[in-house]
This record gives structure tokens, sequence and C-alpha cells, in this order.
């Protein structure tokens, strides 16, 4: 069964592979240039407080002092590990979606709150899969990987290319990263990530229609974000087994 299971997993990885280095569509550009046009009339100071709460709250739970984490899960299949993460994935759906529907109840001023509570769960839930797949998230390099993570998940085609390439040979890439995360790239880090999410939670702003459409969008947004993650520790099973195999044949 496990073996079943194993092969359909790397089936299914492959196409998401396939996915992540597809070129943009023509939806894909037309959704981006919209964006711009619905940035260009948000203010400023609007752009700069979501801009430094993204950065400073991924920093602090990311790299913050005394970050506790879950301890990583030893002597499971994949598929039992992947029961226990889609179960985290639907925990955090129905969080993300009470949240949103609340904050969208509130008008603005609670809206704008909504960015750094769906931040909080979105991270707290790639801790807990990392855990669950067997990953040390008190690992400095671990969490740059989750860092990649939540980029692939919530990035323009253009950058999501580029992040993947990345990632796709971690465990050579991952002995050649600073040592210092302020040479991480912020900057790309969350105008990619402020730009994707911009133009489906502008709507949560409006008073009658926020408290639903909050709740539907958080929701998804975390779905596509558990989904993501799940490929991404594929990958890396994927090619621990490889590396493993290898080396039992020298």
């Amino acid at each position: 069964m496990t073996t079943n299971y194993n092969l359909m997993v790397f089936n299914e990885l492959r196409l998401w592979q396939a996915e992540m280095q597809r070129n943009p569509s023509f939806v894909n550009a037309v959704a981006r240039k919209l964006q711009y046009k619905i940035n260009s009339y948000i203010p400023n100071k609007v752009h700069a407080a979501i801009t430094a709460t993204i950065k400073q709250m991924t920093r602090a739970m990311l790299f913050g002092a005394g970050l506790v984490t879950t301890k990583p899960l030893e002597g499971l299949s994949l598929q039992q590990r992947e029961l226990m993460v889609m179960d985290r994935i639907i925990f955090y759906q129905s969080a993300a979606a009470a949240e949103g529907g609340v904050t969208g109840a509130g008008g603005i001023l609670l809206g704008l709150a909504d960015f750094p509570i769906l931040l909080s769960l979105k991270l707290k839930l790639l801790f807990e899969i990392a855990a669950i797949y067997g990953f040390d998230a008190s690992d400095y390099r671990e969490r740059v990987y989750l860092l990649h993570i939540f980029q692939l998940a919530f990035s323009s085609h253009e950058h999501r290319r580029e992040v993947y390439l990345q990632m796709a040979d971690w465990e050579s890439q991952k002995e050649h990263l600073p040592d210092d995360i302020n040479e991480f790239n912020w900057h790309a880090f969350q105008q990619e990530y402020r730009d994707y999410i911009d133009l489906a939670k502008m709507a949560q702003l409006i008073p009658l229609i926020g408290a639903p459409v909050g709740a539907v969008v958080n929701y998804r947004l975390v779905k596509k974000l558990g989904n993501t993650a799940m490929n991404a520790y594929r990958m890396r099973w994927r090619e621990q087994q490889l590396i493993t195999s290898a080396s039992q044949k020298l």
C-alpha cells in the first residue's frame, strides 16, 4: 500500500514541478498589469504599513530569539505523514476563514488587521508541516526553505520559476546560504506576496461583502500554501531517497 501511495504521490509531484516551470499565460500577464493599476490607487502610507508588517513579522517569527518549534517526527511513512499534514491544513483553513470573516465584517480598520493575523497563521502552518515531514525548523537553513515555500505559493509566474529552481536541488543549495539572514532578498519577498494577495484581499475592505469575501479568500490562500508545502516537501523526500539510494550503491 505504501509503495503504491508513493508512486501516486511522485506522479503528482512531476505534474506540479512542470506547472512551477510553466511560462506565464496571457491571462497571468493581464492580471499582473491589473495588479499594478490597482496598486497605483492605494495610498503610499497603506502600502508602506503593509510592507513593513510583512517584513518584520516574517523575520520575527522565523528568526526571532527563543522561537519554539515542533520536534520533527521520525519513523513514519510518507503516507502517514501526509494524512497528518492534510489534517493540519484543514484546521488552519478553518481558522483563517473564521478570522477573515470577523475582520472582513469590521470594515477597513479590521480589514487591515487581517494581514498580520493571516500571515501568522500561514507561518505556523509551515512550521507544523516541516516537523511532520521530519525536518527540523530550528535549523536556520530549514527556515529559509520555509521562506522559499511561501514565495512559491504567493508570487508571480516569473518570480515563482526563479524560486523553484533554487529549491529543486536544495540539499546542495543550502550549503551555500549566507550566514546573515539580512542578505535574504526581503524586498522581492514582501513585494511579491503583497502584490499576489492585494487583488484578492481588497474586496474584503468593502462594507457588507467584506465578511464572506474574507472568509473565502483566506480559506483558499491557506489551502494553496498547504498544497505548495506538501509538494515542496515531497520534492525534498524524493531527493533524499535518491541520495540514500546512490550512497548505498557505492
